[in-house]
């Protein structure tokens, strides 16, 4: 086990209706005048931002709002976020949505006190020094932004696109609330994606070199394989409470790195899914489902022992010491299997992607060290 240091300071609000104390919670940091961001949309049909606006004002807090968050959100909405925050003195960013809305409530707070370009964070060209208090809402069990030290921030610019990640503790939420209720109305697809965005959370950093993390490996195992009973429970029928609260709570715990911690991660199918999602559209999870067997299956051989406890202990291969790779490859068809009984894609022709589009693609690639993506085994442009 590697040493570490773990940082988890966000409140969490659980249950049902609990949406309507974050008056009571934005009182209780001091915030006296919030930004509330969202897509607008379905926040907004729902009755979720009345409800909103209502606890806010009970606790006597004034709010202004910036709505327009789109899937994969995009830095010109920052722009604006951070203009309008610093406008109004405000002094929390409350989003209220899905990871996208996180996403973006993440960038503006991280922007308003800097006197550069916020990009700045996402190309690793600066760390935020300070940032505004975030606070989320979260209607879609996926992401886990409601407790994790990441944004993620698409930037275009012609026919070029970029999507850059953040990671800093300063932009872990002060407080989230999670209520199940608000994700009931998901699509299949939506709650099908935020299950494998989930499952794939802990896979990059389950996928590891490192020795001794018998504990990590465990919990990361168990974490897994509740999502995995889940997820086809809650797509079956889409007011059962328990597997909705299963899944929500599953969401935070693969990315606020409590599985995460002593290990080396990788997250070389992360980096390569965001230029899936950034040039094509693609929901997240759904790519993230095309790459990740394949990304199993062309690594395989570098930590075969890595894979075969993975096929045995997540997906029920039974062990045979005397094939260990046949083992191994099983637990990934398998796993391909359950990807595909969520009603995934398979194959990056589901998104528009062409043949001659891929080296274009790899170019673009954030590179982990120089030019190689990812650790387990670092991947180079061919």
């Amino acid at each position: 086990m590697l040493d570490f240091t773990f940082f988890s300071p966000t409140r969490f609000f659980f249950g049902k209706g609990m949406e309507n104390r974050a008056g009571e919670a934005a009182a209780a940091i001091g915030s006296k005048k919030v930004l509330l961001h969202s897509g607008g949309g379905s926040a907004e049909r729902s009755g979720l931002l009345a409800r909103v606006r209502q606890s806010l004002a009970e606790a006597g807090i004034e709010y202004v709002e910036l709505a327009g968050v789109v899937p994969n959100p995009e830095l010109d909405l920052v722009y604006t976020g951070i203009e309008l925050a610093r406008a109004e003195n405000v002094d929390l960013i409350l989003s209220a949505g899905g990871g996208s809305a996180a996403d973006s409530a993440k960038a503006i707070a991280a922007g308003v006190p800097y006197d550069g370009d916020v990009w700045d964070f996402y190309i690793g060209k600066a760390q935020p020094a300070k940032v505004l208090p975030i606070a989320t809402i979260i209607t879609l069990a996926a992401t886990g932004s409601e407790g994790s030290n990441s944004s993620v921030i698409t930037k275009r610019m012609g026919d070029t696109v970029h999507k850059r990640g953040l990671n800093s503790d300063l932009i872990r939420p002060t407080f989230s609330i999670l209520n199940p209720e608000l994700t009931y109305t998901l699509p299949d697809y939506q709650l099908a994606a935020g299950a494998t965005d989930m499952i794939v959370h802990v896979l990059e950093r389950y996928i590891t070199n490192t020795a001794d993390v018998d504990l990590t490996d465990r919990l990361a195992e168990a974490l897994m394989q509740s999502v995995m009973i889940a997820a086809p429970q809650a797509l079956a029928d889409h007011e059962d409470y328990a597997s909705h609260a299963t899944l929500l709570w599953a969401g935070n715990l693969a990315h606020n790195n409590t599985v995460g911690v002593g290990r080396e991660h990788d997250w070389s199918s992360h980096q390569i899914e965001h230029e899936i999602s950034a040039y094509y559209g693609a929901t997240h999870g759904a790519g993230l489902a095309v790459l990740v067997p394949a990304f199993m299956t062309y690594t395989l051989s570098t930590n075969v022992t890595r894979y075969v406890q993975f096929a045995t202990r997540v997906m029920g291969v039974p062990n045979d010491p005397g094939h260990p790779e046949a083992v191994a490859r099983e637990g990934v068809r398998r796993f391909r299997s359950f990807l595909d009984s969520l009603g995934m894609p398979d194959n990056l022709r589901a998104f528009g992607v062409k043949e001659e589009d891929i080296p274009g693609l790899a170019r673009g690639v954030r590179r982990t060290n120089g030019e190689f993506v990812g650790f387990f085994q670092p991947l180079r442009q061919e």
